[in-house]
């Protein structure tokens, strides 16, 4: 009887002590994939930092204000972001003009719900290889970049498609 008694008294200390691997342990972070260790600032000069976007599909749209290809896919930008909001990550990096025509892109085409930052020095552009706009660099959820390239609007569609199912 007394076995019974502390064989139950131990068990229930285990319970207590967190052995057995009870699931109230914290999961750990996502790791940070080198093609999110950046920086810059939003349209507003809020810091911003990439890493944040870690565990998820994200698509990188490198745009500039007077590019009438940026404007035409800033309604299928619009789209996604909605349609997937939560699953997947979505970040414009403007360059090539200046915040008050940045301002107004994101103002006319409404493409606010989307973080967008002011790139005019062309830091992100550089580190990614972008030399010309519209370009997506798209990462899957791991940081491995899958594209980088114009999609038209059936392409980039597809991809999101693909990366989120």
């Amino acid at each position: 009887m007394r076995i019974k008694v502390l064989l139950a008294t131990v068990a229930a200390v285990a319970l207590l002590a967190g052995c057995g691997g009870t699931a109230t342990a914290t999961p750990p972070a996502a790791a940070v994939p080198s093609a999110l260790t950046f920086t810059g600032k939003t349209l507003d000069g809020t810091q911003f930092d990439a890493s944040t976007l870690a565990g998820k599909p994200t698509i990188l749209w490198f745009w500039a204000p007077w590019c009438a290809t940026c404007a035409s896919e800033a309604m299928s930008i619009a789209d996604i972001q909605k349609e997937y909001a939560g699953r997947l990550n979505i970040l414009g990096i403007a360059g090539m003009g200046g915040n008050k025509e940045m301002h107004e892109f994101v103002s006319d085409l409404e493409v606010g719900a989307v973080p967008h930052l002011d790139d005019e020095p062309g830091a992100i552009w550089r580190k990614f290889g972008i030399t010309e706009q519209s370009t997506y660099v798209i990462l899957d959820r791991t940081g491995r970049v899958v594209v980088s390239s114009y999609l038209d609007d059936l392409q980039l569609t597809s991809k999101v498609k693909a990366l989120v199912a």
